[in-house]
């Protein structure tokens, strides 16, 4: 049956007719008469399935969701490639440019030779494969392919991945005739019925560096010096050999001054042995260059040519101190008549203690009388990458791009790779040397390790571009061309799926025209019909003119591995705030630039000068309306982002934004708000650096209304209304959904680590490292509207200025002093005060944090903990800070501002209310106190300890909050009085934010009494809210009015969640103040009209639970009406008259009950935050001690891991050795290093035989141990050197070793002369890698992949 299936198979393939040269257009298709079951009929289909192997019609047409059943003869799914099925015809068009291309019914081709047409449409069961390993490339060039229909293009397939190379070149220009209907120009188009299957070699996405890269290849940076008139003499450079840094620059006019040339053989008799000299003649060096001085240079580096060096000859010489004359290499060349001496050049090729090759280059010259002299110290032998993950399938001549890794995102750089037959399966060798240094540790415990893309493909999709910018294309703002191609797939196509593919000139400054754009394609997952679900799959996007992936209008797209570099636009892009269930993971999207659609696409410029879409002459504000292009763009939460890098955009990096409604074409699916009330889908293990403004936001949202009179701004413009408030079902009747940030790495951002505004939202087991600050928590607003919803930090570490100094360039904006001294980048401004957590408003909670490098200098200040600037919102005395770690390094714990730049008068209502709760001391020293701002005298008292350098008060007592509205007027500002302090009066100015009434929100200490009054007349209204008040808690308030004043007061209880009011009570005057105070729960209150002021004891009635700021029943106020019967005004305040109040109670008179001892469960409990969590690090520390440090008072050299510490009091070394898998200590061994040779046949035994296979060794020196060493300093090879190592007598010496079959890329060695600093190394140590051949199945908890798992299953 099978044979007679196949002859019929052969007789049509005989009367398939070839390609017509004229289509019908697509404006002509049919789609009125198609039938709804067709446009299914492929929906179910594998990617590597035999359907892509046989005829459309050997399966029946199988509606949504029914069983497909396949034909008797149908192949495996993994049988053959898609190029090899039988009842394929050869096809080789050629060139004809003008060739209209219609591929129908019965027309199954397979491509076999490079091709250029003018278009393809492939529909009606049509079908175009590329063949695999053809005679040459397939490069085919087109205006567009539409497929539609039941029109399928294929290269390759899941089962059987396309290996050659093939391209596709997308040709036009935007000026060229009209636009194809629904697609526009210049595009890959997958309409109805239309199946696109790409999918090109398996290929590493992308990757970590597992060592750090350094410019120009070198630890210490390529040394490069030129000089022409200036360097008369004997030009000297002094380098160290095993690290290739440049030790001593020194010249000597030897040929003016004869006391130079002492001078000379001083300088190199008191360099150390071994070190590398490099000498240069500039101009001319002979003249007064002693007999003594050459025999010296003779006889230190073995020059046979300054003997005989005379006038203006050009000589240039390397060599090694006291070493043996084959190392010298030297070369001089004799003074012209005509001016030149040709170059005399001398290098050699050294290597580094890890590895590293360098050359050393001197030279010298006259060029037509022009002297001319320098030095190189440069990488030799290509510069080496080392990767986190096996790179066997980078391929040389591809093209790779390493993320910035410091604040600037033009720091990323992009190179081509060699080959590279001695590299490991984690290295690749790059054609070029890197301009700035890129991360590849983890540093002060935050994983800063720069990504690593591959973005070259053997599929490539590209536009074909123009050499300049033209016509309408914006070209005020781009000097080149950006009309791009583009691939755009329609609602109810038959399958995409799109791997290991390369697109690049991709996309066009037009709405909808993206290098992948999923448009309005509804449910796109199994519950849309699709088996196996829509995917985006290792595809690199790079250098392109509009965004990366736009999914619009789409649920369950799963993206992963793919690249999106060097693009306009926000990047991964979800677009009308309707899109959910899509799964983002493992994608890697950097240098992400301004572009000119949407307004939150563009830069300063082009939003002041793009106002087409605004009302009447209104001008937009950049710093609000735009200005926040971003790499991963989420218009919905319930979306699920694992594992992602945003490394690098103009403003922000991952934004959660939230459409009020939808918007777009998608308006009406859902109601309105309610974005803000859905939950947050997983997001766990991203990672965000190098953004300008943000790493990681969380918050406002997009204008969803059109430009009008009344609100001029431009449609999509970004706006500050939204609270993300995750609820059960997106309904704030039910229980809150706290939206969880699990694993959050956040470093080098300008501004914010994080930032994230509503409740219930907690962050945990995150980093944040070297931003401006690192993160900020922010309630819903000035009294949150989601009663009881807090935000948390919790299992975090926090890094003020890390060791990651970064690197001056790029782009960076400040380069300036750190606080250690060194020259560093710096955020945002050399004076921005840095700060770790920032309090916006509250109730936030910070528990189980550690707080790193926090040290303010003279220039600006940096503090663990501080507050919004300049900040006129409510301070929640909820705010609360526990079990909390600062390191040795945070000098300034606490900071409330002074005024100044960027404090401003520092006198907003926020920022003189700032407070917050230290449950357990490990803040202040002092369980159970609040810690508010120094000239707050509401929350003061006797006993409260003031902290100058904080600015701040440390005080005991129960504290809650006021809430008050004034109407009529509204415009006043509030004075309030501690009556125990009638002389410190705290003003208020108010928050009126378009209400009908000022507001203002002091924080109180309960049991106390407080008198209020205005600059100006008493407001006729006035609400009183005793909020975060539980039941019995009381104040005593006084507010100043006029002397014939009467007065209609009332008490309610208002729900504010459902607007309903209820326990409404009138209150009556008491006769006397001293019945109201016997009375505080009776509804009274008490005016004493000589004085002016009306008395309330407001006291809450009912329970308030967690971080509600009512109780379940409702917000308790109290209204007060008032009638002023004369024109008088209240001078209550300025009568001197006596206030009654209540007395200090005497137990808050003094602090006690400091905490006595270090807390051993406070601190994040991991040792590092990394991208790598299933993965065990030890904290590494290894400081030595020269003879010089001993001398200048430095006691001891140590090794530290982790928590533990080895101390070394005596001359000598200690080793240290762990077990690389497991991570215990193993060994610690001390050697004395008096007893000389002895010592040393030791040492060499210990490290071959006693120091265990798989061991982690470290070392560390004490004194002057190292005269006797050096005869077997080859034994440290067997510890991962490179080549012995030279170890200085009276210097110092540290080792971060590993004794194994292979040599990890975190092996790290010092050696140091006298006069150098002492050796010293920190590292983060992983255990149990592969490389180092650990026992057993080393098991991991992959708990990324089960995420990755559950999600794509139920999808």
């Amino acid at each position: 049956q099978r044979e007679r299936e196949r002859d019929r198979l052969h007789r049509d393939r005989e009367t398939h007719r070839q390609p017509g040269t004229e289509a019908p257009g697509p404006r002509e298709r049919d789609t009125g008469t198609e039938n709804p079951g067709q446009r299914h009929r492929h929906r179910g289909r594998g990617t590597g399935s035999s359907d892509t192997h046989t005829p459309p019609d050997v399966h029946r047409r199988i509606p949504v969701g029914e069983q497909r059943v396949e034909s008797s003869f149908a192949p495996p799914v993994t049988a053959r490639c898609p190029d090899k099925a039988p009842y394929l015809l050869p096809w080789n068009p050629g060139h004809d440019e003008k060739q209209k291309v219609r591929i129908g019914a019965g027309m199954l081709l397979r491509l076999e030779s490079p091709a250029s047409v003018h278009s393809i449409v492939i529909e009606n069961g049509g079908k175009l494969v590329f063949k695999d390993n053809p005679k040459s490339p397939i490069h085919l060039r087109s205006r567009y392919i539409l497929v539609r229909t039941g029109g399928e293009l294929h290269i390759g397939s899941e089962g059987c991945p396309y290996t050659s190379s093939a391209s596709i070149s997308l040709v036009g220009k935007s000026t060229d005739g009209p636009d194809v209907e629904h697609f526009g120009k210049k595009f890959i188009g997958v309409d109805s019925g239309g199946i696109l299957e790409l999918h090109g070699r398996r290929n590493l996405s992308w990757t970590l560096l597992s060592r750090s890269l350094y410019p120009g290849g070198l630890q210490y940076g390529a040394y490069r010096f030129d000089r022409h008139w200036g360097s008369r003499g004997l030009n000297v450079r002094v380098i160290d050999p095993g690290a290739a840094r440049l030790l001593a620059a020194e010249r000597f006019d030897t040929h003016l001054w004869a006391n130079e040339s002492g001078r000379l053989q001083e300088f190199l008799r008191s360099q150390a042995k071994g070190r590398i000299v490099a000498i240069a003649v500039g101009d001319s060096a002979a003249r007064s260059l002693s007999l003594s001085a050459r025999n010296d240079i003779r006889e230190l580096l073995g020059s046979q040519q300054v003997r005989h060096l005379g006038y203006r000859q050009a000589w240039a010489i390397v060599g090694v101190l006291l070493a043996s004359e084959t190392f010298v290499m030297e070369d001089k060349r004799s003074y012209q008549l005509n001016g030149s001496t040709g170059l005399a050049v001398a290098t050699r090729d050294f290597q580094t203690y890890d590895g590293t090759h360098f050359t050393v280059t001197a030279f010298s010259e006259w060029a037509h009388g022009v002297p001319h002299c320098g030095f190189r110290v440069d990488v030799s032998r290509g510069v080496i990458l080392n990767l986190m993950d096996d790179a066997t399938s980078w391929l040389a001549g591809n093209q790779i791009v390493i993320a910035s890794t410091d604040y600037s995102m033009y720091q990323a750089e992009n190179f081509n790779l060699l080959p590279c037959p001695e590299c490991k399966v984690n290295q690749v060798k790059i054609n070029g040397k890197p301009r700035y240094f890129h991360m590849g540790e983890v540093v002060d415990g935050i994983d800063m390790r720069a990504e690593v893309g591959l973005l070259s493909r053997n599929i490539l999709i590209k536009g074909e571009m123009e050499d300049s910018c033209y016509g309408q294309n914006f070209c005020h703002f781009f000097n080149y061309d950006t009309f791009g191609g583009q691939i755009r797939i329609l609602k109810n196509f038959a399958s995409v799926h799109l791997s290991g593919v390369e697109l690049t000139n991709m996309g066009q400054q037009i709405l909808g025209s993206y290098p992948v754009h999923f448009h309005l394609a509804g449910d796109v997952d199994r519950k849309g019909g699709y088996n196996p679900p829509t995917y985006v799959d290792n595809i690199a996007i790079h250098h392109c003119f509009s965004r990366c992936v736009a999914i619009h209008g789409t649920n369950g797209l799963l993206v992963k591995d793919t690249i999106g570099y060097d693009t306009l636009g926000h990047c991964f892009f979800l677009e009308d705030g309707v899109e959910q269930r899509n799964v983002l993971y493992h994608n890697l999207g950097l240098l992400t630039k301004p572009g000119t659609i949407l307004p939150s696409d563009r830069n300063e410029r082009m939003c002041i000068s793009i106002r087409d879409q605004v009302y009447g002459n209104y001008i937009p504000v950049p710093s609000t309306d735009c200005m926040a292009v971003t790499t991963f763009w989420i218009s919905n939460p319930n979306n699920h982002l694992i594992n992602n890098a945003a490394a690098g955009a103009e403003d922000v990096g991952i934004w959660f934004i939230f459409h009020r409604a939808p918007t777009g074409q998608s308006a009406g699916q859902y109601p309105e708000g309610q974005s803000e009330f859905t939950p947050l889908g997983v997001f766990y293990n991203n990672r965000v650096h190098s953004n300008f403004k943000a790493g990681l936001f969380i918050g406002n949202g997009v204008k969803t209304t059109k430009s009008n009179a009344d609100d001029p701004r431009e449609a999509l413009c970004k706006v500050d209304f939204a609270r993300f408030r995750p609820h059960q079902n997106a309904d704030p009747r039910k229980p809150r959904v706290p939206a969880i940030i699990d694993g959050l790495v956040s470093f080098k951002n300008n501004d914010h680590g994080a930032w994230a505004r509503g409740g219930d939202i907690i962050f945990r087991n995150s980093g944040f490292s070297d931003n401006g600050i690192g993160l900020t928590l922010a309630s819903d607003g000035t009294f949150p509207t989601d009663e009881g919803s807090s935000l948390e930090v919790t299992k975090s570490i926090f890094v003020g200025e890390s060791i990651n100094v970064g690197c001056n360039g790029g782009k960076n904006r400040y380069w300036g002093k750190g606080a250690q001294g060194e020259y560093r980048t710096l955020p945002r401004n050399r004076t921005f005060p840095i700060r770790g957590f920032q309090i916006y408003d509250g109730p936030v909670r910070i528990t189980q944090c550690t707080f790193k490098k926090y040290m303010s200098v003279h220039e600006r200040y940096s503090s663990a903990l501080a507050f919004f600037m300049r900040n006129a919102w409510q301070i929640s005395p909820q705010n609360n800070v526990s079990q909390v770690k600062l390191d040795w390094n945070v000098n300034l714990e606490v900071f409330f501002g002074k005024s100044g730049q960027w404090f401003g008068t520092n006198s907003l209502d926020g920022d003189q209310t700032s407070i917050f709760h230290d449950l357990d001391g490990s803040m202040t020293g002092f369980p159970d106190t609040f810690v508010a701002r120094a000239d707050n005298y509401l929350v003061r008292h006797p006993g409260c300890l003031s902290v100058p350098r904080w600015n701040g008060v440390i005080c005991t007592g129960k504290y809650a909050q006021l809430y008050v509205q004034a109407w009529r007027p509204e415009n006043l500002s509030l004075l309030i009085t501690k009556d125990s302090y009638p002389n410190h009066p705290l003003k208020l100015q108010g928050v009126n934010r378009r209400a009908p009434y000022q507001q203002y929100q002091p924080v109180v200490m309960l049991e106390q009494a407080y008198t209020l009054r205005w600059n100006g007349r008493t407001p006729e209204q006035i609400v009183l809210y005793p909020i975060n008040f539980n039941r019995g808690n009381w104040i005593q308030i006084g507010l100043c009015y006029p002397k014939r004043t009467v007065f209609k007061i009332m008490s309610d209880i208002n729900q504010r969640s459902s607007g309903r009011v209820h326990s409404v009570k009138r209150y009556k005057a008491a006769s006397s103040f001293n019945i109201l105070q016997k009375n505080p729960e009776k509804s009274l209150y008490y005016f004493d009209s000589n004085a002016g002021i009306l008395f309330i004891i407001l006291q809450a009635k009912h329970v308030r639970k967690g971080h509600s700021y009512c109780s379940k029943y409702g917000c308790e106020r109290v209204k007060i009406l008032s009638h002023v019967i004369s024109g008088e005004t209240s001078d209550c305040m300025r009568k001197g008259h006596f206030v009654k109040h209540t007395s200090e109670p005497s137990h808050l008179l003094t602090l006690t009950r400091r905490v006595a001892a270090p807390c051993s469960h406070c601190g994040a409990p991991q040792v590092a935050i990394t991208s790598d969590p299933q993965r065990t690090y030890i904290r590494i520390q290894i400081q030595s001690q020269s003879t010089g440090d001993i001398q200048n008072g430095h006691k001891f050299s140590f090794i530290k891991v982790n928590d533990d510490v080895f101390w070394s009091e005596k001359a000598g070394l200690l080793f240290v050795t762990i077990d690389a898998c497991s991570g215990d200590i193993l060994s610690r061994q001390y050697f004395d290093t008096a007893h000389g040779l002895q010592v040393a046949d030791s040492i060499a035994n210990y490290i071959q035989s006693t120091i265990r296979e798989r061991s982690i060794t470290l070392v560390c020196s004490r004194g002057d141990f190292g005269w006797a060493l050096n005869y077997v300093s080859s034994s440290f090879l067997r510890l991962g050197a490179a080549k012995p190592i030279k170890l200085f007598r009276e210097g110092s010496f540290a080792m971060l070793g590993f004794k194994g079959r292979l040599k990890p890329a975190w092996i790290k060695i010092q050696s140091h002369s006298v006069g150098q600093l002492a050796a010293s190394l920190q590292h983060y140590v992983p255990l149990k890698l592969s490389e180092y051949g650990c026992p057993g199945k080393v098991k991991e908890n992959r708990r990324d992949l089960k995420l990755f798992q559950d999600l794509t299953s139920s999808n």
